[in-house]
């Protein structure tokens, strides 16, 4: 069980304000200095909030005995509804202690690719796309659209976009896998049923704080014009880079920023963290592929299934997680799967 303990929170945030307070403080790193600082607003956000639950509880307690002492019933429906509000509050506390993790904190670089099937799943990667962003958009984060490489005919061929806010990795790590979906094809003039796979990718944005050695004598660095038919996808000039370490063969490439310069900036950032990933997973005991539960995008390797016919249903094949409203999962409501995920990771079992 994972408890919340407030009293060591307000002993971490004391320390922090004493090191702020020293003029020293101010005369380091701006970078060191900006990492304490955002871990201050942290502390004390989550200390506001805890504070704000407890007084609510008290509130609670208070009119539940006044409601005894009167004998009064005519309140209760009034503390039932405080009583909701502050388990959501309780529990909304909980998942975010649940976010512990080395990296959760961080913004989320996430990449789509269709599985075989041409058409059907780069429509598919598209949908995924678009549940992704709207649910982002619904939590209050930023979404950075990277870099998108349109399909033939629809859907995408790939995409790599970037959702800013924190935690944003925290909650997202557990959607990386294989997501398949089952319906009837708009791509059929049959009418058939098809099955079509696309997989996530999810990894942390690293702070440059982190240390990560690249041989720049490893790297092939190409530019190109963006790709797409217009709109937010189409850049006149070769400012797009793709960026190819060749020692792991990892190929990374931004075309959303204003000058070549940029891109290359955020291309170099998305190669770190794939390759501290990489690392981090070859000190494991069992060497893991970088792309962790994706292996084959295909059948019998799925986290999760969306199947819009024969019935309508999303279910997570990893904590049994369902829900039948697939056009509202789709929407962007993905918030059950994301929770339920995060218990599963701990081992805590839904009351």
């Amino acid at each position: 069980m994972i408890l919340f303990d407030i009293l060591n929170i307000e002993r971490e945030l004391e320390n922090i304000e004493k090191l702020i307070s020293d003029e020293e403080f101010w005369q380091q790193d701006s970078t060191k200095t900006s990492k304490i600082l955002s871990k201050q607003k942290q502390l004390k956000r989550k200390i506001e909030k805890f504070t704000i639950i407890k007084n609510e509880l008290e509130n609670i307690a208070d009119l539940i005995e006044l409601a005894m002492l009167e004998n009064d019933d005519s309140i209760a429906k009034d503390i039932n509804q405080m009583i909701d509000n502050s388990q959501k509050q309780i529990e909304q506390l909980q998942f975010e202690t649940l976010l512990s993790g080395k990296y959760d904190k961080n913004n989320a670089i996430l990449t789509l690719h269709p599985g075989a099937g041409g058409t059907e799943s780069q429509d598919w990667a598209e949908m995924l796309y678009r549940m992704y962003t709207r649910w982002a958009t619904k939590k209050g984060y930023e979404v950075k659209e990277l870099d998108y490489l349109e399909g033939e005919e629809a859907g995408i061929k790939s995409v790599t976009f970037e959702i800013l806010g924190e935690n944003a990795y925290g909650y997202l790590k557990g959607e990386m896998g294989v997501h398949r979906l089952v319906r009837i094809s708009p791509f059929d003039a049959g009418g058939r049923r098809h099955t079509s796979f696309a997989s996530l990718e999810v990894l942390p944005e690293i702070s440059d704080d982190v240390q990560i050695d690249i041989n720049t004598d490893d790297l092939r660095i190409d530019t190109y014009r963006a790709s797409g038919a217009g709109g937010q996808h189409i850049n006149k000039t070769s400012s797009a880079v793709r960026i190819t370490h060749i020692p792991t063969n990892i190929v990374v490439a931004c075309q959303s920023e204003r000058s070549q310069l940029q891109n290359k900036e955020t291309a170099m950032k998305m190669l770190k963290s794939k390759l501290l990933d990489l690392k981090e997973k070859e000190q494991k005991e069992r060497i893991e592929d970088l792309k962790g539960e994706q292996k084959d995008i295909a059948w019998g390797n799925q986290i999760r299934s969306y199947v819009f016919c024969p019935y309508t249903l999303v279910k997570d094949h990893r904590t049994n997680y369902e829900v039948g409203n697939v056009e509202s999962v789709m929407d962007g409501d993905i918030d059950g799967f994301v929770e339920e995920y995060l218990r599963y990771l701990h081992n805590i079992d839904k009351k």
